[in-house]
Order: structure tokens, then C-alpha cells, then sequence
């Protein structure tokens, strides 16, 4: 399959179909009251890793002695059943994603996936945010588990969210890749970085394309986003125009990066065995990115001639 038809499959974590219901959040009987719901139930995880069981997420009626102040609510499903995720005190190392997290995209329907990236996401936040960034004092769930307050200063915090661009830039009908050292043998993708304090997203996607590969670009527009909740970003997926394809690579960054034609990018997201690169997997908003440039977004016309393309020494 290749551009509409691979179009319709989702990113991972994305289509959440929760109420996030913010009315109960802040309203302590309301609370009360849905968590005493006999709908409720209780999404099962080990540690911050999912439990599935026949294609479904599990989820379990709570437990008659659970305490509200020990979970969030995530929200409540078209059933109308309230969701609830148990926080967790001390989730000790490897908070990192793990075969398990990253395959239940493949496992269980898109909802569901959404369902797990923002319980992750808020059960990994409370356990790293057990004391307060102004005073040093303990702090306790609050609102439903979407914000802690600090039992000395009075200070409130919120989850945060990291926004990341990652982006395609074009130039002549091809399209920059890159690597990182630690990726598999073979795998390209869309570059990407953090947006930093006082930039706006095109500001970004310009910076990090200069830092990493060495060119200027323009004309940046937004195709789409995917929350990442590892630990928890949002990706904000993006392309540019390059008008002047020369490289020079900040290899303390990306390993190696290449100007792909539109052949090239076709081969790889069909998974031919003689592509240029192995393709992004399709739970990572790059393989819809990549997508989106083959169903029609892209190549842009053809810019004023420029010097012949000029991969960096270092990556040569």
C-alpha cells in the first residue's frame, strides 16, 4: 500500500475517544461520587507497561478498599464507564520504551493505545514529581490526579508536555533522512528536535534542520501530531523547502543523512528488500509523514538551480 491507503492508518496513541470530564476533576463530590460509580473500572498495568488479554487492554472493577487519592481518573469512555489508573509511588529505572510498550500499538484497537499513552504518561509524571520545584516540600495528587500541590508552599504543578518538531525537508523531489548512532542498521526518518523556550514551531523546525544537517530552510507548514508518552512529548510533524541541498552533518547528533527521491521513499514504506533505507515503523508519526509527502503533499516544484548536493566529509 502507498499514499491513501496507508493514510488511514493512525499514529500510535492517537484517537482518544475519553471524556476528559475537567467538571469532575475539580469538584471533590463529583469525584466521589464517579469513582463509587459500579462502572468504574481500573486500567491494569505493570508498572508503566500495558496488560492485554484476547486484543483488549485490561481493565478491572476497583477494588472495594482503593482509595481515590491513590489514582487518576483519565477520563470517561463512550460507555460511560469512569477509567481510573493507579498511581504509583516508586517505579524505580528503566522508564524507557520497551519492546512491550511500543508492540501494543499492534495489539489492541487505537483507542485503547491512546488510553495507555496517557495513563503512562500521568502515572510516570506523579512518580517523578513527588516534591516540590519551589520549596523541596512533599506534594499530593490533586484534581483528579491532573496536578499535584505542595503540602508546604501551597504551590500547584501540572503534567507537562515537550513539544517536538520533526520534520521533512524537500528540495528537487527528495526528501532529508537521517540516522541517529543507536538506530538499527539501515533506518532513516524524518529529523527532529525539542522546541525551545521563545520559539514558535517554524523557528524550530529551521533551527534543528541547521544544527543537525547544515541547511536553511522556509516555507514550513504543519501536517500533523502525535503524543508520545515516553515520557511525554508531543510531536509535531512538519515539512520545509531547502533551496540549497549541501549537508554538513553535526555527527554528535545524526550519524549520517541523505537526500531520498520519491522511488526511494515509495520502496522503503512498501518494505521492498533493495529500498535505500528501512522506513520509521507505522506507530511513529515519521512512517505518516513520509506518507503524507507520497499521497500528495509533495515534491514541491523544482527550485532555481542551486551547486550539485555535497553529503559532509565526515559523513561521506
Amino acid at each position: 500500500m502507498h499514499g491513501t491507503e496507508m493514510h488511514k492508518v493512525l499514529p500510535g496513541f492517537v484517537g482518544g475517544t475519553l471524556d476528559r470530564v475537567d467538571p469532575i476533576r475539580t469538584n471533590a463530590a463529583l469525584l466521589a461520587e464517579t469513582f463509587a460509580d459500579p462502572a468504574a473500572r481500573l486500567l491494569l498495568l505493570d508498572g508503566l507497561e500495558p496488560v492485554e488479554a484476547d486484543g483488549h487492554l485490561v481493565l478491572e472493577p476497583l477494588a472495594a478498599d482503593a482509595r481515590v487519592e491513590d489514582h487518576v481518573l483519565l477520563g470517561v469512555d463512550p460507555s460511560g464507564r469512569p477509567i481510573f489508573a493507579r498511581l504509583i509511588a516508586d517505579l524505580g529505572p528503566g522508564l524507557s520504551p520497551t519492546p512491550r510498550s511500543r508492540a501494543i500499538a499492534d495489539q489492541v484497537p487505537a483507542e485503547e493505545v491512546a488510553l495507555y499513552g496517557t495513563a503512562r504518561s500521568l502515572v510516570h509524571w506523579h512518580a517523578r514529581h513527588r516534591f516540590c520545584s519551589v520549596c523541596g516540600g512533599a506534594t499530593d495528587p490533586v484534581k483528579a490526579g491532573w496536578s499535584r500541590k505542595c503540602t508546604d508552599c501551597g504551590s500547584e504543578h501540572f503534567p507537562r508536555t515537550d513539544p517536538v518538531v520533526i520534520m521533512l525537508a524537500e528540495h528537487g523531489g527528495r526528501v532529508l533522512l537521517g540516522r541517529q548512532h543507536s538506530w538499527p542498521q539501515g533506518r532513516y526518518s524524518a529529523l527532529a528536535g525539542f522546541v525551545e523556550p521563545g520559539e514558535t514551531i517554524e523557528e524550530a523546525v529551521a533551527r534543528e534542520l541547521f544544527e543537525e544537517a547544515g541547511i536553511r530552510v522556509r516555507d514550513v507548514r504543519y501536517v500533523m501530531s502525535q503524543p508520545w508518552p515516553f515520557p511525554s512529548s508531543l510531536m509535531i510533524a512538519c515539512i520545509a523547502q531547502a533551496d540549497d541541498p549541501r549537508l554538513t552533518l553535526d555527527q554528535t547528533e545524526i550519524e549520517d543523512a541523505f537526500w531520498c527521491d520519491l522511488a526511494g521513499v515509495r520502496a522503503a514504506m512498501a518494505g521492498e528488500a533493495d529500498a535505500p533505507f528501512l522506513a520509521p515503523t507505522r506507530m511513529a508519526v515519521a512512517w505518516h509523514l513520509l506518507d503524507h509527502w507520497l499521497a500528495g503533499a509533495g515534491p514541491a516544484p523544482l527550485p532555481p538551480p542551486v551547486p550539485p548536493l555535497v553529503r559532509s566529509e565526515a559523513s561521506a
